[in-house]
């Protein structure tokens, strides 16, 4: 990310508490579980991270088994038949460039909050040299484990692009 866009994002550096309370604020409606996951396209190096990432990533998280959507892939990962839902490699945000845009940090590593219209919240890490997004169902919208729970994998695995 380059330094003007390190600008635009206002992050709020949230505990566990707070970032709990802000995800509690999160209006939000259903979504389908059983559908499939569109695996992203990433370049050769993000490609390598989140392979990397993918051998990583905890077997439960938020109470929640993992079990991973179809396509099967490195790059898409889930828990609780799709009430989390992780993509590495997407694209970069468009959100990224909006003056607005709020972003929290969740045990170190920044994350791009997107509140979809018709579903839970969508957050992707930013400042890494791949794009790490999390997909939370309504039902998972109020617990900040799920962001915490992928800090350590993430910062293992995908380095800082600063």
């Amino acid at each position: 990310m380059t330094s003007s866009c390190r600008r635009l994002l206002h992050p709020v550096l949230l505990g566990p508490s707070a970032a709990l309370l802000l995800l509690a604020a999160v209006g939000c409606t259903s979504t389908d579980p059983s559908a499939s996951v569109p695996v992203p396209e990433p370049s050769p190096e993000a490609a390598a991270y989140c392979r990397a990432l993918h051998k990583e990533l905890p077997s439960s998280v938020a109470g929640l088994e993992r079990s991973d959507p179809t396509p099967r892939s490195d790059l898409t990962a889930g828990w609780g038949d799709g009430a989390i839902v992780l993509r590495c490699g997407v694209a970069r945000p468009a959100k990224m460039d909006d003056a607005q845009s709020k972003a929290a940090d969740a045990d170190g590593v920044n994350w791009l909050l997107e509140q979809r219209k018709d579903d839970g919240p969508r957050f992707t890490t930013t400042l890494r040299r791949a794009y790490v997004e999390v997909s939370l169902s309504p039902a998972y919208a109020h617990d900040a484990t799920p962001l915490a729970a992928f800090a350590k994998a993430v910062k293992k695995t995908v380095p800082s692009s600063l």
